[in-house]
């Protein structure tokens, strides 16, 4: 293990080991509304300071700092500036790096502290601001904000398509008493001319009776994967039922009111439960994080958020995709699941959360990969070499970290210190998307320690400084007392 006596080490020592111990005294704490506040703003800041603050000197536009590269969001960030030439030539061929993430047949790891519905989120979540272009990848396609596009869109013209343009709704269609998003093809097989402008993706093979299911959603692959499809029906479910209690408390509202007073309730709710329920779960402390964006008007690090190659990359949790889901008393092929919204519709939303929080998920490393997503582990990598990103080494030290300089400081796997030694043959050499997966979880989390740090420092800044929290915009007016309360008392 890394033994690290300088100052700042011991004192994340000192840290990780208080929050990791004395459950009881933290939770004295968190009844004390005052002490939980000052708490809390101490640990938040202390997460997103491990590393300096936005904005980064450089972007993927350019390898020095410019006036494009401090202002341009169409291109990712980057955390640190690119790796010294000839760094990224010496690494060994991606194709075998990638093979290092291939789950061994019939040998999946499950996960000890995480059920499917970590897996589902995770996924969802992310999508919806972590967008490569496709054309470019030093771009990205987002809005460099958590927006809930899944469910609205990236831009105004997809919007438009998902509205109903009555009462403040978004498009939906009943089935057998429940609501669900709108099909983007009609009986005919069709694009219905309606969602013109709204994206989807289909694969090439997929057979018609799952292609006549499709949703419209607000990004083109919203119906990859059951979880996925999920969040989406609930969040749409949410949105109109706030339209209609908003339009029975405010008569006098019209439509465009009631559609975006209902999204912003709709998107603040989800960055309320991305701190308080998913940071929370895969952080292993006593103490519980709040959503409480009023401490942090004054910090350092508040501001205009902006998504980066290396935040992109460590949320590739593959891992956590497990060889089968269960749906009602079946076990069914992960592939069999994409695309598959029949699975959705026959088995009920209550009913789909219930059996994904019965479940494990997959643990997140080295060896646990679903062959389907061997071909995205390899862009992966081939994404980090492209964007020449430094070593993993360089990036525990950005992070607070010692470097390592034996593999069995990054795991205690025999097997996955022999594939590091046969890849990589020195510490200094390992690429940081293979280190991130290489290291051993904390105890209590489904999360490496690098993975988690790196969480850290982007999930609350990139979460806190959303427009909808800041100072003249969070408040009653902007959500309306239904939604305000709906917020509070969620």
């Amino acid at each position: 293990m890394n033994r690290d006596t300088s100052r700042d080490g011991l004192r994340n020592k000192a840290e990780y080991y208080a929050l990791t111990h004395f459950g009881q005294l933290w939770r004295l704490a968190q009844r004390v509304p005052a002490l939980e506040r000052i708490v809390n703003r101490a640990l938040v800041n202390s997460a997103v300071l491990k590393t300096r603050t936005r904005p980064h000197p450089t972007s993927l536009k350019f390898e020095y700092t410019s006036w494009c590269s401090l202002t341009d969001r169409t291109f990712s960030g980057r955390h640190l500036p690119p790796a010294q030439a000839g760094y990224t030539s010496s690494l060994p061929p991606a194709s075998e790096v990638a093979q290092a993430f291939l789950r061994p047949a019939g040998q999946q790891r499950l996960s000890s502290t995480s059920t499917l519905l970590l897996s589902h989120f995770a996924q969802w979540f992310t999508d919806g601001f972590l967008r490569t272009d496709r054309n470019d990848f030093r771009k990205n396609t987002s809005n460099n904000e958590i927006d809930l596009s899944p469910v609205y869109g990236v831009t105004p013209s997809i919007t438009e398509g998902l509205r109903a343009f009555t009462g403040g709704l978004l498009k939906s269609q009943m089935i057998d008493g429940s609501e669900f998003p709108p099909f983007y093809f009609d009986d005919n097989g069709q694009a219905k001319p309606e969602f013109a402008g709204v994206p989807l993706f289909v694969p090439p093979d997929l057979p018609e009776e799952r292609r006549k299911r499709l949703f419209a959603s607000g990004v083109e692959r919203a119906n990859v994967q059951i979880g996925f499809v999920m969040f989406n029906v609930l969040c749409l479910r949410e949105h109109n039922r706030l339209c209609r209690a908003f339009q029975a408390a405010h008569p006098g509202w019209d439509d465009e009111r009631l559609f975006q007073t209902a999204r912003n309730t709709m998107i603040a709710m989800v960055l309320k439960l991305v701190i308080e329920e998913y940071i929370n779960h895969i952080a292993p402390y006593h103490f519980k994080f709040k959503a409480q964006p009023r401490s942090f008007y004054q910090s350092s690090w508040y501001r205009t958020n902006w998504m980066t190659v290396e935040f992109n990359l460590l949320y590739r949790w593959h891992g956590l995709v497990t060889d089968t889901v269960h749906v009602g008393d079946a076990d069914i092929d992960v592939v069999d699941t994409l695309f598959n919204n029949q699975l959705l519709i026959e088995r009920g939303l209550g009913a789909s959360f219930d059996d994904a929080s019965r479940h494990p998920c997959g643990r997140i490393g080295l060896r646990n990969t679903h062959h389907s997503l061997l071909r995205t582990e390899l862009a992966s990598i081939e994404h980090g070499r492209r964007a020449n990103l430094q070593p993993y080494n360089a990036y525990r030290a950005y992070c607070g970290y010692p470097p390592v300089t034996r593999f069995e400081q990054i795991t205690g796997d025999q097997e996955r210190q022999r594939l590091l030694k046969e890849l990589y043959k020195e510490p200094d050499r390992v690429e940081l998307y293979t280190g991130l997966f290489a290291e051993d979880p904390r105890s209590g989390s489904p999360l490496s320690p690098l993975i988690g740090r790196m969480v850290g420092i982007d999930a609350f800044s990139q979460a806190l400084t959303n427009p909808l929290l800041s100072e003249h915009v969070f408040h009653e007016g902007t959500f309306g007392k239904i939604g305000w309360d709906t917020l509070c008392n969620t």
